[in-house]
């Protein structure tokens, strides 16, 4: 799974209290964007929430980002966790924010 300069992938990392998600230009080797738990706009935003709550509050900031950037269309890459929880909760919210998988 490639992502290209026209339709990056959308790589996601979780940890036990972390949850990243970036666009990554395979092709040229850059991330184009990024959003995690840890940026300041979402740690101040998250205070008290569960951890789903907090993950699909960064594939809303992360979308809001992409299309900032002209970026509409992505490839979904879930990093091999399954399809469930916080992983759905970021794709989810990306989705309803406007970015087409």
């Amino acid at each position: 799974m490639n992502g290209l300069a026209s339709r990056p992938r959308l790589s996601v990392f979780r940890s036990l209290k972390q949850i990243y998600a970036q666009l990554v230009d395979d092709e040229s080797g850059h991330t184009l964007v990024s959003a995690s738990t840890l940026d300041p706009e979402i740690r101040t935003r998250t205070a008290g929430k569960k951890k789903t709550e907090a993950a699909a509050l960064v594939g809303e900031v992360l979308a809001q980002r992409a299309r900032a950037k002209g970026i509409t269309s992505i490839i979904f890459d879930r990093g091999g966790y399954l399809y469930h929880g916080r992983v759905r909760a970021l794709a989810d919210a990306a989705r309803a924010a406007g970015l087409q998988f």
